[in-house]
């Protein structure tokens, strides 16, 4: 059997190896993650951010330095709320990440610029896309505990997302 690598793995193999491992449901109130970036597959050290129709945060984060310490690129979980209003990332924040050395960025919300970021070089989750972009008020926590999905989450963990879904750890998996 192939070693698993940060490039070849598969989440259903993750958990597998590793049961303590937290799994971000299928369904959650009727909503699902869906992959919208080019890469279908990314992991990496979780830094987390909370904010609600707003991604001054988000925008923040993503234009700066988004590599760990070993030089291999972290990953943004942003607890939008679930709402469905507006977008919290969109191409040109997802170009700032890849600029940036982030490996991706998973949204419990929406996003939007779809077609140019499907040809980007990030992996991108989120529930769904809107055109409608989001307020700067300047809003939003970062680093803080997070849930959805049945995660529970915080900056420093390690999140695991391929088309079978979404999983989390509190330790590296590969």
């Amino acid at each position: 059997m192939t070693e698993m690598t940060k490039t070849n793995f598969v989440t259903c193999d993750l958990l597998d190896a590793n049961p303590e491992s937290q799994v971000c449901l299928p369904n959650i109130e009727g909503k699902s993650f869906y992959s919208f970036g080019g890469k279908d597959k990314f992991c990496g050290e979780i830094v987390t951010v909370k904010c609600f129709e707003d991604n001054s945060r988000v925008k923040e984060l993503l234009n700066s330095e988004g590599r760990d310490s070993n030089g291999e690129g972290k990953v943004l979980v942003v607890d939008g709320g679930g709402s469905m209003r507006c977008a919290l990332l969109g191409d040109m924040i997802a170009q700032s990440a890849i600029d940036n050395g982030w490996a991706g960025v998973v949204v419990y919300g929406c996003v939007r610029d779809v077609d140019d970021m499907a040809q980007m070089d990030i992996g991108v989750m989120a529930l769904g896309c809107i055109p409608r972009k989001s307020t700067r008020r300047g809003e939003g926590q970062t680093d803080l505990e997070i849930s959805f999905g049945d995660l529970t989450l915080n900056s420093g963990m390690y999140v695991y997302a391929d088309n079978n879904g979404i999983i989390a750890s509190e330790k590296p998996l590969i």
